[in-house]
């Protein structure tokens, strides 16, 4: 995890009911609502980061005595093992077909489930997430305090053993770089005559736009935040290496390091090129181990991977926590639909695949070789609009009556009946993108207050008006992308063919395979509507870096470029408080007008399903958007 200050949400990954974006969009992810950490996931099925990875912005717990070594049986934090001795054995888990293509999972081109589930193997935080969403400080790697309410000053300090796998300490200079990188607005000035070239998913400018207080080197360094800032406890996670950054930019640790403290722009620049790319893989294969020292249980150092096949982790030697319980983690790169198949053949060990109505159905008849869990997630699935000039549902073109056409004709309840229902029995069309239906009266006070109810049943009589009222031409071409293969979303766009073809529409199903990478067709804004989830982790503000107008360092993940005034100025109410009946007051607001202005259109929350290999100890699920893997370095065979 890394600082992503104002939160990302995570796009989820194709095969992870828990998440598409970072939140970690469908596959890819950050609201990786990877807000501060991690971002909403996209799910790619994040966001979600949220891989890319989106988010939720339901209240986070916060475990004062928790830790890594303090989970207790049966309690939602990483349980505590003793003594650990590292086998050799080999524990094999998928996300997807997608492969790993970052040790940097913070830019808005990587921040992705995909490169998430393997990043939180190799770098270490300051807390995790537990099963439920409850955050658990993790004092093997360092302590946070509050040292003052007014303002709002956190004090960190860096366990003293704990150290980059080559060798190199890790201190406040590479938690300088997470702040220069993800504070461009902060550090180089805002507006288009803006000179930093940094590229992160998510800006922590708006809410600690000074910098670090700390000396050059040194294990402490404070955060101060102007104004409260209610997801502040997970604003600093995991850093990435300063020292490797500063040495391709010409520059030593220290010397980046003071140039970020004296604002030093220019030369905080050298490094920017590499931050943004160096760190990526390209050719899927690690090119320079050098580049990429862990500061979590496995490294990427002497790893093995097989271009479109698979990448083995291996422990980290200098690790100074509790190492590994299996020697080798190896990450399938293998597509959605043939996880269930792999799992019975013993292919691979691990899997959260997408759920569908034959997945437990097939786990259940494999005998008890095979342990499956399911439960509720922080991921949803919805459709979102593309405002581009060139879409038929931009307000220069069909604009509002046709994204109401659109809307009137999606057939979300049978949709949920058909393909969710069979999994979850109690599953219902959401009506919220804030709170969860499984957050009962949360979640019924905030859609009870802003949606009056228009889209929940198929009105095609209206959607016909509607379409007619847009001036758009019958017959229009609507694109509905994804992240391919997919199942699920496959028969999803099917059932909204049938439907909206009847009133005008041509519904054409775009999943590609490319959808959500670097160029793809998110990124080039290559289409109508995007189909995808957002993974979430129960962060309060990280919402607004999808909703908020895409301006500066505001918006990052609002790729359909969406644009209100009321949204904007609920969420900047919201992300300024720690009160909770504030937050409620704002997602009032803004949730009524992401319906009267249709953002887009929520369709459910992810049923999350995970099989295993019945051998194997310590699997377990987690609705947040890190997903099962969460814990992969606890998981082992049993003797």
């Amino acid at each position: 995890m890394a600082v992503v200050a104002a939160g990302a949400l995570v796009l989820a990954g194709c095969t992870s009911d828990s998440g598409d974006e970072t939140t970690t969009p469908d596959e890819t992810a950050t609201d990786v609502d990877t807000d501060a950490d991690a971002g909403a996931d996209a799910d790619d099925e994040t966001g979600d980061t949220d891989t890319e990875t989106g988010g939720t912005d339901t209240d986070t717990e916060t475990a004062t005595d928790g830790g890594q070594e303090m989970g207790e049986e049966g309690d939602t934090a990483k349980a505590d093992l003793g003594d650990v001795t590292t086998n050799d054995d080999t524990v094999t888990f998928s996300t997807g077909a997608e492969q790993y293509n970052s040790y940097n999972d913070t830019t808005s081109a990587t921040n992705s489930t995909y490169n998430s589930v393997v990043n939180n193997q190799l770098i270490s935080s300051f807390w995790y997430w537990g099963t439920d969403g409850t955050v658990y400080p993790d004092e093997t790697y360092g302590t946070y305090d509050m040292v003052s309410e007014d303002p709002l000053t956190i004090e960190y300090t860096i366990s003293d053993d704990a150290v980059w796998s080559d060798g190199t300490d890790i201190t406040s200079n590479d938690y300088l770089l997470t702040w220069a990188s993800t504070n461009p607005d902060s550090l180089f000035g805002e507006g288009d005559d803006n000179a930093g070239e940094f590229d992160p998913v998510s800006n922590w400018s708006v809410y600690a736009p000074d910098v670090l207080e700390t000396e050059v080197g040194s294990k402490t360094f404070t955060v101060v935040y102007p104004e409260p800032y209610p997801d502040w406890e997970i604003a600093v996670g995991g850093a990435l290496p300063s020292h490797i950054a500063a040495e391709q930019g010409g520059l030593s640790s220290d010397e980046l390091a003071q140039a970020i403290l004296d604002g030093e722009g220019e030369t905080v620049n050298q490094v920017a090129e590499f931050w943004n790319t160096g760190w990526n893989f390209p050719n899927y294969q690690v090119e320079d181990e050098s580049l990429v020292p862990s500061s979590g249980p496995y490294t990427l150092e002497g790893a093995s991977w097989q271009t479109g096949s698979s990448l083995a982790l291996v422990p980290n030697e200098n690790y100074w926590g509790t190492p590994p319980a299996t020697g080798t983690l190896e990450f399938v790169f293998a597509a959605p639909d043939t996880h269930v198949q792999a799992l019975i053949n013993g292919d691979i060990d691990v899997i959260s695949p997408q759920a569908t109505v034959d997945t437990i159905a097939q786990m259940e008849n494999a005998g008890d070789s095979i342990t499956h869990q399911t439960g509720d997630s922080m991921t949803w699935e919805h459709l979102d609009f593309n405002f581009g000039e060139t879409s038929a549902f931009a307000d220069e073109n069909g604009g509002l009556a046709a994204r109401e056409a659109f809307a009137y004709c999606v057939p979300r309840q049978q949709i949920v009946d058909t393909l969710i229902a069979p999994l979850n029995p109690d599953a219902v069309v959401m009506n919220a993108r804030e709170k969860f239906p499984f957050q009962e009266e949360e979640y019924n006070e905030l859609v009870s207050e802003s949606y009056d109810g228009r889209f929940d049943e198929v009105d095609l009589e209206t959607a016909a008006e509607k379409f007619a009222e847009s001036g758009l031409e019958e017959g229009v071409t609507i694109r509905i992308g994804y992240s391919a293969p997919n199942p699920r979303r496959t028969d999803e766009v099917a059932a909204i063919k049938a439907s909206c073809d009847q009133v005008g529409f041509t519904i054409e199903d775009s999943g590609s395979a490319e959808f959500f990478q670097e160029g793809g067709d998110l990124d080039a804004g290559d289409y109508e509507v995007a189909l995808f989830a957002w993974a979430g982790s129960g962060q309060i503000a990280s919402g607004a870096n999808i909703y908020q107008t895409q301006t500066g360092s505001a918006g990052l993940q609002n790729y359909g470029n969406f644009s209100s005034e009321t949204v904007d100025e609920a969420f900047a109410t919201l992300s300024s408080s720690v009160d909770p009946e504030v937050h409620m007051e704002q997602l009032k607001i803004i949730e009524k007008a992401l319906w009267d202005e249709l953002y887009g259109i929520p369709l459910f929350a992810h049923p999350r399903v995970v099989g295993y290999d019945s051998t194997l100890e310590n699997v377990r699920d987690t609705t947040v958007q890190t997903g099962v893997s969460w814990n992969a370095e606890q998981w082992v065979r049993a003797n």
